[in-house]
């Protein structure tokens, strides 16, 4: 995809020029499925809570940010879409999903939450906790009110389940679970669970997940590898699965209870189904039928949803494997899905002075790429004439994680927020010194900022909040003055997660968590149009130079391109439109991140996902379904590589590993930053070692 093999491998050189220490990776705790809207909530160990929409294509639509003392322990939804979660703080939090952030914090008065669960009705809050409490609480409109508390239990309380009648519940302590009458709220059972672990008595039985179903059966799994079954009216066991020699942590039944998931510390998930015993038998029995490894650790949550089973552990990923049986057009619906990233950005670049900005969760490293003066062919690997620059490792103050950042152009100012405050420092530098100036009284209103972009020109900072308004800061040299604030469009609370804005200045392009894009006039300061809604989340903007043409990325990969000045779309995209993309296109499986454009062809369009790079030239024809979109083998001669450079409006490269980053530092330059899915795994603790056969 490149336009010349020096420029090619200038590239490789500098993408090889920042080698860096990595934070921990940040792994999954808990995922919770809402049937009603088909999305996701996974919170992460860092306290971050991220909402995927499995209906647009698995996108992470909405995050809120992780906080150093909200170790989320439990999350769960409530009638109305409510999302609700418990830590180790002994808070329980519920999340405002339109201005993405904490409605409120209430503490249980039970030491840490470990477990959490909503009544079938929707309307009632379970919760365990560290002191062996079970607590009860009433969802009102607005807010959550405490009930009462069940019999407290001897240890602390690590699962919970409903009766789907909502009359009783199971709660998994350690060594034994408990059946409660909701109505008395006193224990009318308490089954005792074994201690053995492979023929050896363990200290303690840790029971980490219960289900429990219509018939009365409450289905457990515990620390000895254990999955199973009690009769809730009588107390008493009545079928074992020993399945893992470690813990069995996570459990997860589908609404018909017609089956379930189990995930392990071994990193393997365990399908069961209830089965019919014969083929004419009305009798049916739990089977165990399908294991499944998609993880190198273990699995701490599990979910289910109609058509597909959800699991993420340690190692971080998010694994969705579709029900085969369940999924009624075998499409890419049916493909396994596996979820590494995040759908934003966390780097950004200053061109002119070739330095990138790298975001983390409590800091902030700024690097200066290194350079080479040697030549090669396309394909080639540079020595570098010069290394790569930490230059800056700014650290923020305080227990909140950094939610977004953003460096100017010309490299001179520097911007990120927390939930409660906003930095703006101004960069000097003098030769190889670098020295940092904070710009004090930053306004209130900038905090839980979820975008900041400077204008081309660095003059200008452009602020998205939570509430959905839109603020204008004008940049002096060592201060600030507040231009205007654009506010949400007709009383609605929508937050704003993307920004573009014009290389001329003139044009701002502002993107909420649902479809729509606005488009204002900063010359004016107005709304100048609304691009025509459509039913996909956005995932990458920018508009071109030039042109003023507005270019965008749905979850679905559909791109569109609508110019600005004439307030309607182009004619390439009305043709795209009418002749579709090709059907490889639409089933990559990861969003489009960014859009950028080369300055000296404006037919070009540049964009990336986490595994290609793309340049789309608008002067050649579109690929039909029968054309090759994409040719993974190295060209034979010359003529085959203008053949293949003529051939079609898609020149995709995917010869840099997972992409966090890519963009046109100059017309000649382009820098990558990719994350090797190796070095995750490095960084994670080793693996439970399994016994392989004949070893």
């Amino acid at each position: 995809a490149s336009t010349s093999g020096a420029e090619h491998a200038s590239a490789r050189a500098r993408g090889a020029a920042v080698e860096r220490d990595e934070p921990p990776a940040i792994g999954i705790r808990c995922v919770a499925y809402n049937n009603q809207s088909n999305r996701l909530a996974v919170s992460r160990t860092d306290g971050t809570v991220e909402i995927y929409n499995l209906s647009a294509n698995y996108f992470q639509e909405k995050f809120f940010p992780g906080h150093e003392s909200r170790a989320t322990e439990a999350l769960c939804w409530a009638k109305g879409q409510r999302l609700f979660s418990g830590g180790l703080n002994g808070e329980i939090i519920e999340y405002d999903l339109q201005a993405l952030n904490i409605k409120y914090a209430m503490d249980a008065f039970g030491g840490p939450i470990w477990s959490m669960a909503v009544s079938p009705c929707g309307s009632q809050l379970l919760v365990g906790c560290e002191d062996g409490s079970v607590k009860l609480f009433q969802i009102t409109p607005d807010k959550i009110q405490f009930e009462r508390n069940f019999d407290r239990q001897k240890s602390r309380i690590l699962s919970l389940s409903w009766h789907p009648s909502g009359t009783h519940i199971a709660a998994g302590s350690i060594d034994y679970i408990s059946v409660f009458d909701v109505k008395s709220g006193s224990a009318v059972h308490k089954m005792l669970v074994d201690r053995q672990y492979m023929g050896v008595s363990k200290r303690k039985c840790i029971i980490w997940g219960v289900a429990f179903l219509s018939d009365g059966t409450v289905i457990s799994v515990d620390s000895a590898g254990k999955v199973q079954f009690w009769d809730s009216a009588t107390g008493t066991l009545v079928k074992n699965h020993l399945i893992a020699n470690a813990d069995v942590q996570s459990i997860a039944v589908s609404d018909q209870e017609d089956s379930f998931v189990v995930g392990t510390a071994e990193g393997t998930v365990f399908h069961f189904q209830l089965v019919s015993v014969t083929s004419n038998s009305s009798e049916k029995q739990w089977v165990r039928t399908k294991p499944f490894q998609h993880h190198t650790h273990d699995v701490r949550a599990v979910a289910h949803s109609p058509t597909a089973l959800i699991s993420g552990g340690t190692d971080t990923h998010l694994v969705i494997r579709p029900l085969m049986e369940k999924v009624e057009v075998k499409n890419y619906d049916a493909a396994l899905r596996k979820i590494t990233f995040p759908h934003r950005r966390l780097i950004s670049c200053s061109k002119k002075r070739h330095l990138l900005l790298f975001q983390f969760a409590h800091h902030l490293e700024l690097w200066r790429l290194g350079s080479t003066v040697a030549t090669g062919k396309n394909g080639d690997t540079l020595p570098l004439s010069k290394d790569a620059d930490h230059l800056l490792h700014l650290k923020t103050k305080g227990p909140e994680n950094i939610i977004c950042s953003c460096i100017s152009p010309c490299g001179s100012w520097i911007a990120y927020s927390t939930t409660s405050r906003f930095f703006l420092y101004r960069l000097n530098y003098e030769h190889d010194n670098i020295s940092l100036q904070r710009v004090s009284k930053m306004p209130a209103f900038l905090r839980s900022a979820l975008q900041i972009l400077f204008s081309e020109d660095s003059t200008k900072l452009f602020v998205a909040s939570n509430q959905g308004s839109l603020h204008i800061i004008r940049l002096l040299e060592g201060s600030f003055k507040h231009l205007h604030t654009f506010q949400p469009q007709s009383g609605t609370v929508e937050s704003m997660c993307l920004l573009a804005v014009s290389p001329d200045g003139n044009w701002l392009a502002a993107s909420g968590t649902s479809a729509g894009v606005h488009v204002y006039n900063i010359k004016h300061l107005k709304l100048h149009c609304t691009v025509p809604a459509y039913n996909f989340p956005v995932t990458a903007l920018a508009i071109a130079p030039s042109t003023n043409n507005l270019v965008i990325a749905h979850s679905d990969q559909q791109v569109f391109e609508y110019s600005i000045p004439d307030k309607q779309y182009t004619e390439w995209s009305r043709t795209i439109q009418k002749q579709g993309f090709h059907y490889l296109w639409l089933q990559r499986d990861t969003p489009i991140t960014h859009i950028s454009f080369h300055p000296k062809r404006p037919m070009h369009i540049l964009l990336h996902d986490a595994y290609m790079f793309c340049i789309i030239d608008k002067s050649l024809p579109l690929p039909n379904d029968k054309t090759l979109l994409y040719n993974p083998l190295p060209p034979t001669n010359e003529s085959d590589v203008i053949r293949r450079r003529t051939a079609h409006a898609f020149k995709i490269s995917k010869i840099y590993k997972p992409l966090l980053f890519m963009d046109l530092l100059d017309e000649r330059t382009l820098v990558a930053v990719e994350r090797p899915l190796d070095d995750i795994i490095a960084q994670l603790p080793p693996p439970i070692k399994k016994k392989k056969f004949g070893t």
